[in-house]
């Protein structure tokens, strides 16, 4: 299922998940109480260019397919922001967790 910006519906996905040959950059966004939903979570390229954006789920989980290499997320929360490296340099599931302050 997709929002109306055509991205995949935000729900956690399993660590042991068949990623289809893909790089997958997923996680949780999280707050002082926990998991925190409605972020804006966006995803930027090595040299900060911004390639993509969706809303973290109620749950605070978010997902991107990105190509190889070395990304930023950013989450952007009325409680606050938040943000965290990943390397993803082949296919699979990379988790990534964004403490929101």
């Amino acid at each position: 299922m997709t929002d109306g910006c055509g991205a995949p519906a935000q729900t956690a996905i399993a660590a042991d998940a068949d990623t289809g040959g893909q790089v997958v950059v997923a996680g949780k966004v999280t707050g002082g109480e926990g998991p925190l939903g409605g972020a804006y979570v966006r995803l930027l390229n090595a040299d900060g260019e911004f390639t993509g954006e969706v809303q973290a789920s109620p749950d605070g989980d978010f997902r991107f397919y990105a190509a190889p290499g070395t990304w930023t997320v950013r989450a952007l929360h009325r409680s606050g922001n938040g943000q965290a490296s990943v390397s993803a340099e082949g296919p699979g599931l990379h988790q990534v967790t964004i403490a929101v302050a």
